[in-house]
């Protein structure tokens, strides 16, 4: 069966080829299946998603799983854990493609180390966990009830991805996390290594906020391409300290790779950026990685 390609040739409009992007080797951190209608349907979804993201040549997804930790929805509802049956086979299935992050849940010290137990195996699949930042069930990450989650997630060699988000007008929720909050956490634990989901949404502010902390990297993925943005993280971080993300399949990947491929920066930096940075991040779990 012939691979999925572009209905036109990307090079006729100045943009790489697929040959080019490959050669990025693309590690994408940020990737959410669908939460499936039906039971099984997640395997049905993601084999859409690879199919349709073949053009782009991603190496690799990190995608986002629930195993009953997540934060909870509106109107309270605990966020549904999806069949442990499925997503074995989910990575079983998709080994060389998909790496595992399980979303835990800073309220409940107790499930979510259980949890790390259970999933977190050396060699993968899982290889991350998630803090969400959302109302009415986060917690703010300077609260204590972190600590020895993430302790144990750095033991475990595990990638920690912290939502971080700077509103107009301050917080719709105490619990949500700015990336200032996570900058507390990171002096906290300054051998960890902790990553901005988004950059904090209002980049320029979240990268002057985690700017001091070289333990702590931010994520380019969740808000639209403004001018500027990539640019300004290399100069005041370094490109060794940013990471990929797509934001799949909730956000346009054409919106995302434009963050990093028009940026004024080297191809040896997007190597970095595109997922040199991550397969470092991931060498302990995975020792093949790189």
């Amino acid at each position: 069966m012939s691979r999925p390609a572009f209905a036109l040739n990307p090079v006729d409009f100045g943009l790489p080829s697929r040959e080019q992007l490959a050669a990025y080797r693309i590690w994408d951190s940020y990737y959410f299946p669908r939460t499936p209608a039906k039971p099984g349907a997640m395997i049905e979804d993601v084999a859409t998603d690879l199919n349709d993201l073949e053009p782009f040549a991603i190496e690799k997804l990190c995608a986002y799983v629930h195993v009953g930790l997540g934060t909870l929805l509106p109107g309270g509802a605990v966020s549904p854990a999806e069949d442990p049956a499925q997503l074995h086979a989910l990575f079983e299935r998709w080994r060389d493609r998909l790496l595992g992050v399980i979303n835990v849940n800073a309220n409940d010290v107790a499930a979510s180390l259980a949890a790390l137990e259970r999933w977190a195996k050396p060699g993968g699949p899982i290889v991350g966990v998630y803090f969400k930042s959302s109302k009415p069930g986060c917690l703010a990450c300077t609260h204590p009830n972190f600590d020895p989650i993430v302790r144990r997630c750095s033991e475990l060699g595990l990638l920690i991805m912290q939502h971080t988000w700077f509103k107009a007008g301050g917080k719709d929720d105490p619990g949500e996390s700015t990336p200032a909050e996570l900058a507390d956490l990171a002096r906290r634990h300054p051998t960890i290594t902790f990553v901005s989901a988004h950059a904090g949404g209002d980049w320029e502010r979240g990268i002057r906020a985690v700017r001091d902390c070289g333990n702590v990297y931010v994520e380019t993925s969740g808000f639209n391409p403004t001018a500027g943005f990539v640019d300004m993280a290399v100069r005041e971080l370094g490109a060794e300290r940013i990471l990929y993300g797509g934001h799949l399949m909730s956000r346009s990947l054409s919106t995302e790779l434009s963050k990093v491929l028009a940026a004024d920066i080297t191809d040896a930096q997007r190597k970095l950026i595109f997922g040199g940075n991550l397969r470092r991040l991931l060498a302990r779990i995975l020792p093949a990685a790189r």
